[in-house]
């Protein structure tokens, strides 16, 4: 019997999937080959279909690393926004609050 792969922990609490990898190219049919991390150099690049998740990127929520200044200290300056509408949605057995800002 061969050995199985685990990821971090084993059992229950250990991860099932492993972050998001580039897809390099397409083998067979149902088979995709991809760009693995280098934490991972004894697990096969080759996966199944079943065994992927869709992942689609938003290029308007990365953040670029140039503008980025961290100070020293760690600390950072609070920027104030304006709310703007504030609704409370009521649920069964929760309430919900939704805010718009400026």
């Amino acid at each position: 019997m061969k050995s199985v792969m685990r990821f971090g922990k084993k059992g229950k609490l250990s991860p099932r999937f492993v972050g998001p990898s580039e897809i390099l190219w397409r083998v067979g049919k149902v088979a995709y080959e991809l760009d693995l991390p280098n934490e991972l150099p004894l697990v096969h690049p080759v996966f199944h279909v079943s065994m992927l998740k869709k992942c689609i990127g938003d290029p308007s929520t990365i953040v670029p690393l140039e503008g980025l200044e961290i100070k020293e200290n760690l600390a950072y300056e609070e920027v104030r926004v304006e709310i703007l509408d504030r609704q409370v949605k009521r649920l069964r057995n929760k309430q919900v609050a939704s805010v718009k800002v400026l």
